[in-house]
């Protein structure tokens, strides 16, 4: 098993901490599947009775997947084992959001991407004043995947819509606010919660967070409500962005700004994901959907561009194919979204 996840009981906790700080914790195909692994044995484990996942040192809680890992695999092998990590991080995805234990995440750090993916599962949520939020993607050329589409499509009014889109940050009062956290703790009563819940009755899991929890500040996403709703209101990409561009105040013109620097074809991949997933009524059909996005968007040219642009040479100036919204047909749309060969298709543990 590799070093990076750290596994281990106290009380009758199975606690596993991510613990590859020089990459801010990124999850890596290996420490997927030593994750999979030590939560699949717990599941059946009598001793185990609740499960929490942290970080173990340095800055957490995790920044994402392996980003590098997948353009490789884009610019040299077709993407098959990009496809493979996909395949089995969402396994883990949905091992966690079906997992018959309680489950914990301490979101005390930066969540993205991947760090989406194994937290909003969890039932409950731990927010801290050093939590940073967000769905990056579209700025790399990929999309808001992990269960983005079913966590994004399901918060209030446009919301969703307007972080899939924009990448935007949230903290730790934002994601309480938002119910992307459950609970908001000082970093400093984070240790004492996790001794607690390791060692007091599982029923009391809900009432330990919450005599722990501090007042969070003013969530200032709530001042900018009025404008995601009226500006993100429509499912059509072009829509929004003529939205902004009608609107000279600040606010429409840095998110304008904001928009123009994602890519346009996985901008509408996006929009459509969320619009999808939401007529879905398992979390299973969406996963299905989402590995047959990545399985696509993966070989197509604004990944490997994307991550050059931001990650490699960091130039933040990726020259995307399609260049335009208008240029990303609905056909295009149709072809990445379309189901996969059947032995192909994504399926749940």
């Amino acid at each position: 098993m590799t070093n990076d996840i750290i596994s281990r009981v106290e009380g009758h906790a199975g606690i596993i901490s991510l613990n590859k700080p020089a990459t801010l914790h990124a999850l890596t195909l290996d420490m997927v599947h030593a994750m999979t692994e030590v939560l699949l044995h717990w599941q059946k484990s009598r001793e185990v009775k609740c499960v929490i996942i942290d970080h173990a040192e340095g800055r957490g809680f995790c920044a994402g997947g392996d980003i590098n890992f997948l353009r490789d695999s884009a610019l040299n092998d077709d993407g098959k084992s990009g496809r493979k990590f996909f395949h089995d991080e969402y396994q883990l995805n949905h091992l966690l959001f079906t997992y018959p234990k309680p489950v914990i995440a301490f979101m005390d750090g930066i969540v993205m991407g991947g760090g989406v993916g194994i937290s909003q599962p969890a039932r409950y949520r731990v927010a801290t004043e050093n939590t940073r939020f967000a769905m990056p993607e579209t700025g790399i050329g990929l999309f808001p995947d992990v269960g983005g589409g079913w966590y994004l499509s399901r918060l209030e009014g446009r919301v969703g819509v307007f972080l899939a889109l924009t990448g935007a940050r949230l903290d730790g009062a934002e994601c309480l606010e938002l119910g992307l956290a459950t609970h908001y703790l000082p970093s400093e009563g984070v240790a004492e919660a996790k001794a607690r819940i390791a060692n007091e009755d599982i029923d009391r899991i809900e009432g330990i967070l919450g005599t722990l929890s501090a007042t969070p500040p003013e969530a200032r996403i709530v001042g900018n409500l009025f404008h995601i709703n009226r500006h993100f209101a429509s499912d059509r990409y072009e829509d929004i962005l003529a939205s902004l561009e009608a609107d000279e105040g600040d606010w429409a013109m840095k998110e304008l700004a904001t928009l123009r620097s994602k890519s346009p074809q996985t901008c509408k991949v996006a929009l459509r994901q969320l619009m999808e997933s939401m007529q879905l009524n398992d979390f299973a059909d969406n996963m299905v959907m989402e590995y047959r996005i990545a399985s696509r968007v993966l070989t197509r040219p604004d990944f490997a561009e994307g991550v050059r642009a931001v990650i490699v040479d960091k130039d933040n100036a990726p020259k995307w194919n399609p260049a335009t919204a208008e240029d990303v047909s609905d056909d295009l749309l149709d072809t990445i979204f379309a189901p996969l060969p059947i032995k192909e298709e994504w399926k749940p543990l």
